[in-house]
């Protein structure tokens, strides 16, 4: 099978029998992990990018329970996505594992130039996107980001080609809110549209199995946010381009000790006209929620955690980054995605495999009074 299924994602599973009753959870369709790893690294300028093989973190993680990977093809210059192509390729070759056991979510829409970094990469633009005929100008919004259906089916068809699969699991639209405050809110929307009649059609040619928006602060703001994105609304142009059975069924968002207003923050109106926080929304349209930066890009931890807090968790013999995933994979999110080069880190936030979420209870507690934007 070219991707994940339910079949698949259960075999998987069940080699690791010692875990906690509760680390994978099944949404209708997959059997997910309750963490996931991810290959986003930070100041993309920085020389370690061109040296860091992501391959065997990724190795590890699927050794170790963790089958869910997500990528983009602008991380890196393209580079996560070929190192996950690589250790992908190991494994299969090697027998330890079948495609249909992994679940490999990438995105399009930020511009990736590619590795190693353009001279000009301005030019790199110009000749890739313009001239190649992906999209006009206009459609490129501050050099960086882009929603053109040409564009994006060049996007998800290189990244097929980096990730060396016949089909992604889940493509995700990334951070779309970036065109806020550059176009407005008829042009912005009907290029959502447009982008989705696009992923119905990638679904029909195999391409992509499910889609969904991969979104930053978006889906967190106040409504009145220039930035502001609201779920009903991008629903209903799914349901108006995909019908009933349309495939927009995920949706990723931060979900970490500092910022867990997807939780806790009612600020997306549903079908009854009240507000919910985003959790609760995904829960209503049947959105399936992956949590994102569980550790905020490693900012959390400036200083230690409070007793109080591991205790909370039930991490008082684990790191403060345990306790922080922990929370993160606790709440209403499917999965929490880290991210990790080293194989020993990996290994480390596995451990968490053996141990229960924590109680609803104890993240009532830790998250009162923390719902502001």
């Amino acid at each position: 099978m070219a991707h994940a299924t339910k079949e698949g994602s259960f075999r998987y599973l069940k080699r690791f029998g010692t875990y906690s009753k509760d680390f994978y959870r099944f949404n209708g369709e997959l059997f997910f992990p309750s963490l996931g790893i991810g290959t986003y690294k930070a100041e993309p300028y920085k020389e370690d990018n061109y040296i860091i093989n992501y391959a065997e973190a990724i190795k590890t993680a699927l050794r170790n329970g963790i089958n869910l990977i997500d990528t983009a093809i602008n991380y890196r210059y393209q580079m996560s996505e070929r190192e996950i192509g690589e250790a992908l390729s190991d494994l299969f070759n090697a027998g330890e594992l079948q495609r249909d056991e992994v679940i490999i979510a990438s995105k399009g829409g930020f511009i990736p130039l590619d590795f190693p970094f353009p001279a000009n990469p301005y030019g790199w633009i110009h000749d890739n996107l313009i001239t190649a005929g992906l999209a006009r100008a206009e459609e490129i919004i501050i050099d960086q980001h882009c929603m053109s259906p040409n564009y994006l089916r060049w996007s998800c068809e290189q990244s097929l080609r980096n990730l060396g699969v016949e089909t992604i699991d889940i493509f995700f639209l990334h951070n779309p809110e970036t065109q806020l405050g550059y176009s407005d809110h008829e042009t912005f929307y009907g290029r959502i549209e447009a982008a989705f009649e696009l992923f119905e059609t990638l679904r029909s040619e195999g391409k992509i199995v499910q889609y969904g928006i991969a979104s930053w602060n978006g889906f967190l703001y106040e409504e009145e946010h220039t930035e502001y994105l609201s779920l009903a609304h991008v629903v209903a142009i799914a349901q108006r381009v995909g019908g009933e059975n349309h495939g927009f069924k995920y949706l990723q968002s931060p979900f970490n000790m500092a910022k867990p207003h997807a939780y806790g923050y009612p600020n997306q109106r549903c079908g009854d006209g009240n507000y919910y926080p985003l959790m609760h929304a995904c829960d209503h349209f049947g959105l399936t929620m992956l949590a994102s930066s569980p550790m905020l890009q490693m900012n959390l931890f400036k200083r230690p955690f409070a007793p109080k807090i591991r205790e909370i968790l039930s991490t008082t013999e684990l790191s403060d980054i345990a306790s922080a995933l922990q929370f993160a994979r606790s709440a209403g999110a499917i999965s929490a995605i880290f991210g990790a080069v080293n194989p020993a880190h990996v290994r480390d936030n596995a451990i968490l495999g053996y141990l229960p979420c924590a109680s609803m209870e104890g993240m009532t507690t830790l998250m009162r009074d923390a719902y502001a934007v």
